[in-house]
């Protein structure tokens, strides 16, 4: 790592718990038994993108789940299952931020949906009592709201372009390893935080 003066973050799994098999399991207990087809770590089927580049709201990811599914479940009882990967905001790793936030110019990119942003900040102001985890940055992007998502080399550039950094002075950090390899195509140096590894181990 060399002449770094801009860092962008990714959130799950790096700032905040997240418990794919807990999703997995609430949607089996509903006895959705093939939710791994739709929905990893590392893919989303055609349903789920729409729903993370904010093509679809959430009433209408709600009636094509169940379409999909063949199920007649509640909105809440998706809402709910889908939410369940969501866990705590790491705190060790907010205090990490705020000791880097002088040194660089920080920014996030996140592949999340409008169900799962709205859950995540209310955690995140119960758990910290703060207004909203997007203060520690610049700006954050959430691919919902900018019809972008992660690994596709469009999202890194739409960072790029609209705060004018400079892909070789730019590092992105992420836990997934195609949001890696997108980032390199897009010319930023990069860091996989792979199992065992986190923010607190970077000498930044």
């Amino acid at each position: 790592m060399q002449n770094i003066r801009n860092i962008i973050f990714d959130l799950g799994g790096v700032f905040i718990e997240i418990d794919y098999a807990k999703t997995q399991q609430a949607f089996t207990n509903l006895q959705v038994q093939n939710f791994h087809q739709f929905y990893t770590q590392s893919h989303a089927n055609d349903l789920f993108e729409a729903l993370e580049m904010g093509k679809i709201d959430a009433a209408t990811f709600y009636n094509n789940f169940r379409s999909h599914t063949n199920t007649t479940l509640a909105d809440e009882q998706i809402k709910e299952s889908w939410n369940a990967l969501l866990g705590s905001f790491y705190e060790d790793r907010l205090q990490w931020l705020d000791k880097i936030k002088n040194k660089y110019k920080l920014f996030l990119l996140s592949n999340t949906n409008a169900i799962h942003h709205k859950a995540f900040t209310k955690t995140y102001q119960q758990q910290t009592g703060k207004r909203s985890f997007d203060d520690y940055f610049i700006k954050a992007y959430y691919s919902h709201e900018i019809g972008l998502r992660k690994p596709y080399v469009e999202a890194y550039q739409y960072v790029l372009n609209e705060q004018g950094l400079k892909a070789e002075e730019t590092l992105f950090i992420d836990d997934t390893l195609p949001n890696i390899e997108g980032a390199k195509k897009a010319g930023l140096q990069t860091i996989h935080l792979k199992p065992g590894l986190s923010l607190l181990d970077l000498d930044l």
